[in-house]
């Protein structure tokens, strides 16, 4: 453990339980000088000290953890990043910032992202009022996903209440690995009184849809089983945990009821993945397998993707997996999906990193690619990336076609399968990426779209990928 100086943090969680230093110190089991001394970042905290104090108090030893502050630094970093603001804060400041006062550097990063919405509905805003050939058309779509997936990021992608929930219900359900759907749909007749047929009515993108008088759930025919078990047990989410569900959904700050409504989908998403996957069943598994996605996926009788996710959430205190970072793009670069169980950092404007392999998975489709790649603060990740595809009618028909990725820190890649054979003690090995151009200060990368807030733009300089006319002067 690195030396923890916390004396901010210890201050306030005592000041929280209105006692005075003495009284903490006793019951602490240490002398009123060393909590002073704590409290003043004299004294760095020791794990016996942690130990006594998660004893007294049951304070979280994940208090101080070196993820939750990187992950809060990265925060920072975008937040002070626009050069209106008018000050350059170094890294060091934001350390410090993130490590002794954590409330107010969130508080920071909550007021970053509200305006940064502000802006966005101002600009379509004016573009609306601006172009007289819109006419009563509607302004683009609010920020509920971004409000949800900041929920999600908020707990580190795990929902312990959910979890433990459906492990429970799984047991209750004896619902065999990999043959899910026979189970549910027994428990959803037997428990419920609710008749499961398969529709090959239901068209497009519809793949439920459940009839409360009629206490029927109807899937779509194009489902394969894996996907009619999930449906089914999203459909027991909420009948059987939809309190709990909106409990839950209540603790977030959701600015509209879109966001509140899509926060309660997700969860109940969520209830589903870990019904299916139940939690210590599926990390032995994991852990047994080296965490290699496509057995998993077979065993579990799930798709890539959606082993892929239940992976980012294995975060339960005192059995935590791999912490993995998720995300799903389209070819156009679109993220649909960013799940982070740790302290990575993913881009909220401008787009992601090109460098980065989820982009070369559509290049090779159904191939599972690996890469070693470092960030500009010199951290260094493992990432596993594939294509996904689906699709549904005749020849003409589209289909969605995205790229998934998982990454996880490098000291947890000996865990991973995916990490035999790379060199992953050698820095020169790593693939250097960023979290987004626009907060990138990697100023030599040859996939640079653009500089980065507050670069300098020299006019006697010529990097050659800037100017609207950089390959050359026009015919």
């Amino acid at each position: 453990m690195k030396k923890a100086f916390a004396g901010v943090r210890l201050k306030r969680l005592r000041q929280e339980r209105g006692l005075t230093q003495q009284a903490f110190a006793s019951a602490a089991g240490i002398s009123l000088s060393y909590l002073n001394q704590l409290e003043n970042n004299q004294r760095p905290l020791t794990v016996p000290v942690l130990l006594k104090l998660n004893a007294a108090f049951g304070i979280d030893l994940r208090l101080l953890s070196d993820d939750d502050e990187a992950r809060l630094i990265s925060d920072l970093k975008e937040a002070v990043s626009d050069p209106a603001l008018g000050e350059t804060i170094d890294a060091t400041e934001l350390r410090e910032l993130a490590s002794n006062m954590p409330a107010v550097g969130r508080a920071l990063v909550a007021l970053h992202r509200r305006h940064g919405r502000a802006l966005d509905q101002l600009a379509a805003l004016a573009a609306r009022i601006g172009d007289d050939r819109q006419g009563d058309a509607p302004l683009p779509p609010s920020t509920a996903f971004e409000e949800v997936r900041d929920f999600f990021y908020a707990r580190h992608n795990h929902i312990a209440e959910l979890d433990e929930a459906a492990e429970r219900i799984a047991g209750d359900a004896a619902i065999a690995t990999g043959q899910a759907a026979d189970a549910l749909s027994a428990r959803l007749a037997a428990v419920h009184g609710v008749n499961v047929v398969i529709d090959a009515s239901l068209s497009g993108d519809m793949q439920r849809r459940f009839d409360k008088e009629a206490r029927v759930l109807r899937l779509s025919a194009h489902l394969r089983p894996g996907q009619q078990a999930f449906q089914m047990a999203t459909q027991l989410a909420f009948l059987e945990c939809g309190d709990r569900i909106e409990a839950v959904a209540a603790t977030g700050a959701f600015g509209n009821r879109e966001s509140h409504a899509l926060a309660r989908i997700g969860l109940a998403n969520y209830f589903a993945g870990a019904l299916i996957m139940p939690y210590s069943a599926f990390l032995a598994a994991a852990e047994a397998v080296r965490y290699d996605i496509e057995l998993l996926a077979h065993r579990f009788g799930v798709g890539f993707e959606t082993t892929c996710h239940r992976l980012s959430t294995l975060q339960r205190h005192g059995a935590k997996g791999v912490p993995f970072f998720f995300i799903r793009v389209d070819r156009a670069g679109n993220i649909s999906k960013r799940q982070s169980a740790t302290d990575f950092h993913f881009s909220r404007f401008g787009g992601t990193c090109p460098l980065w392999n989820v982009y070369e998975a559509f290049a090779e489709p159904g191939r599972v690619l690996t890469q070693f790649a470092s960030m500009p603060d010199g951290r260094a990740y493992l990432w596993i990336a594939r294509s996904v595809s689906r699709g549904r009618g005749g020849y003409r028909a589209p289909r969605k076609t995205f790229a998934v990725a998982l990454g996880c820190d490098v000291r947890h890649a000996s865990r991973l399968v995916y990490a035999d054979g790379l060199d992953l003690a050698s820095p020169a090995a790593a693939t250097p990426i960023g979290a987004g151009c626009r907060i990138c200060e990697r100023p030599a990368c040859p996939q640079r779209a653009f500089p980065s807030l507050g670069q300098p733009i020299d006019p006697d300089e010529d990097r050659g990928v800037f100017a609207p006319y950089a390959a050359g002067p026009p015919a």
